[in-house]
């Protein structure tokens, strides 16, 4: 009973993760890139699809054929969906400290430089953290008083703050869990920061209705992926998973659901300014309802919640004290962007570079999804490792959409191309191909470092090439691995503003960005965004709900939003 439990604990992401592992560990021994790429790209492919891999193993169904995973990797998902693990990674792990690849997460610390920590027996965050201090890391290879300094506010930084899961991780364990709970509830919410879509959550807090809580208490401590039971009461209870995650559970009657909600789910700053026009009118609000003296008046919804305070509902992704109450005192709370209003995707990779499907099956997922058009956008020649399309190259894919939206029936292809902004502001394709394409993504990939300045003006300059059409993820981070570059963001905005470019929000879970500040930014001087997947295959489409929930926490309607937009008007943008 104990072993089909652990099975079903195993998750996608946990698979992904696993690969990833891999593959940073063979990259510290110096392996063969090809073979660490292709670690790389299996943990890429399990970590978007849709379906649970686990439940298809530990059921005995056969694994579905999937792009560039063959019989020898197909083995070890099915090692990793049996233990949690397999013989390769664990005897990777037996060759280097247990701390390592938390310093290969920090920016900046790459294998190369990994290896010479490693020489200096520094093989963890708390070693690499006194050595810096004791300035005993520039004299090292590879390194410099400036790396040093970094790596120790870095280093500080990681072991200062309590572990986050990024939004979509977070989903893989929080929404079978929910289900779970099904059963016994007669509504079951997860709550807090989650359903405000923050970009990461520390914990998820899962609210129930029902008039006996003892039975929701029982079945919430006794799922099956719980590590620790940290508490466990009338009415709540606190769990952590064996993935490391917090969960928090809240069982409260009907009536009081609308209230309880509304608490749980925060931020904690609206909740305190929502209290204060309640004790303002007379009114305590609390977790169980809205009361004047002994009576309860409100709290069954949320919408009387906020009714009693004299406001309309307002929209989990606004709650942050952001604005939103004054916004709802004068009737100008935006009407949210909602994914059934996108129209198409403009920004996804086929395997003529390192995408994994082709034209055809990445136009069908996109009709499946009921899109109208979808822009392919395959890297451009710089991206050596992408295998980047030179103009040759991508003169050829596009006769061959072309042809092929001949056939297409309820879908059009795009022609374009996300072409690397060069450090000068120049492209990575002349104006003889980039002319001929419907839409032009323009990306910075390298040269993260630039000062302020420079890279401000790299930009602006760009933009100022007359087949740019869009800037892809516009601070270039990657969320708790990479810092976004300096970059004056408002002069971008602007510059977008007066050149009518458009502003991707990039829905990869690892990204998202633009972020919320910035999507505000955009919208207060009318700049369009476009919610992009950069699907890199067809499981990533799916990606674009969490660019939709950034785009809400970012006050976005979908005026504001380029695809959203039906085909016809969409080429009338692009042609300007």
């Amino acid at each position: 009973m104990q072993k089909a439990a652990l099975r079903a604990a195993v998750h996608n992401a946990d698979i992904a993760r696993a690969f990833e592992e891999i593959a940073d560990l063979l990259e510290l021994r110096d392996e063969n890139p090809f073979r660490v790429r292709a670690y790389r790209n299996a943990a890429r492919v399990v970590g978007e699809l849709g379906f649970d891999v686990a439940g298809r193993v530990a059921g005995g169904a056969a694994l579905p054929k999937l792009p560039g995973i063959g019989e020898d990797l197909a083995g070890k998902i099915r090692e990793i969906v049996g233990s949690g693990s397999c013989k390769l990674l664990e005897q990777l792990r037996a060759r280097f400290p247990a701390g390592i690849r938390e310093l290969m997460a920090l920016p900046g610390l790459g294998p190369r430089r990994a290896r010479s920590l490693l020489d200096a027996k520094i093989g963890s965050l708390a070693e690499l953290e006194r050595a810096a201090k004791e300035g005993r890391l520039h004299a090292l290879a590879g390194f410099g008083e400036k790396m040093e300094h970094r790596l120790l506010d870095a280093a500080a930084a990681q072991l200062s703050k309590a572990r986050r899961f990024k939004l979509a991780l977070a989903a893989q364990y929080a929404e079978p869990y929910a289900r779970y709970l099904a059963p016994v509830g007669d509504r079951v919410v997860i709550a807090g920061s989650y359903r405000r879509m923050k970009e990461t959550v520390g914990d998820v807090d899962f609210l129930v209705t029902s008039r006996r809580p003892e039975k929701a208490i029982e079945r919430f401590a006794a799922y099956g992926e719980v590590k620790e039971v940290l508490a466990k009461g009338g009415t709540r209870a606190s769990v952590v998973l064996a993935c490391g995650l917090q969960a928090d559970l809240r069982v409260v009657p009907p009536e009081s659901f609308g209230a309880a909600l509304h608490y749980f789910t925060g931020s904690k700053a609206h909740n305190i300014a929502v209290r204060k026009l309640g004790l303002a009118r007379g009114l305590k609000i609390n977790e169980y309802g809205v009361f004047r003296g002994a009576r309860r008046i409100a709290g069954e919804t949320e919408d009387s919640v906020y009714a009693s305070v004299g406001l309309p509902y307002i929209e989990p992704e606004l709650r942050e004290d952001q604005g939103e109450l004054e916004a709802a005192r004068r009737g100008a709370l935006p009407r949210l962007i909602e994914l059934a209003d996108l129209r198409g995707d403009l920004h996804v990779h086929t395997k003529a570079t390192d995408g994994r499907e082709g034209l055809r099956e990445m136009a069908a997922a996109a009709k499946a999804l009921g899109h109208e058009y979808l822009a392919i956008t395959d890297h451009s020649q710089r991206v050596a490792v992408a295998h980047g399309l030179d103009a040759v190259r991508l003169a050829k894919q596009l006769d061959a959409i072309e042809r092929l939206n001949e056939e297409l029936r309820g879908i059009t292809l795009l022609s374009g191309i996300e072409v690397d902004i060069l450090e000068d502001g120049g492209l990575d394709l002349p104006d003889s191909i980039l002319s001929r394409l419907d839409i032009v993504v323009g990306a910075v990939h390298s040269r993260f470092n630039l000062p302020r300045a420079r890279q401000t003006e790299r930009v602006l300059a760009a933009m100022d090439h007359p087949h740019f059409s869009i800037f892809a993820h516009p601070s270039g981070r990657l969320i708790e691995e990479r810092a976004p570059y300096d970059v004056d963001m408002l002069a971008v905005v602007r510059k977008a503003k007066a050149r009518n470019v458009a502003l991707e929000l990039n829905a990869h879970p690892d990204r998202l960005d633009l972020t919320d500040v910035h999507c505000r930014m955009a919208k207060d001087e009318g700049v369009l965004v476009a919610i992009s997947s950069d699907a890199h295959g067809v499981e990533g489409l799916q990606m674009l709900r969490y660019g939709v929930g950034q785009a809400r926490r970012g006050w976005l309607e979908k005026s504001d939003i380029l695809n959203a937009r039906p085909l016809a008007e969409l080429r009338r943008f692009l042609a300007r």
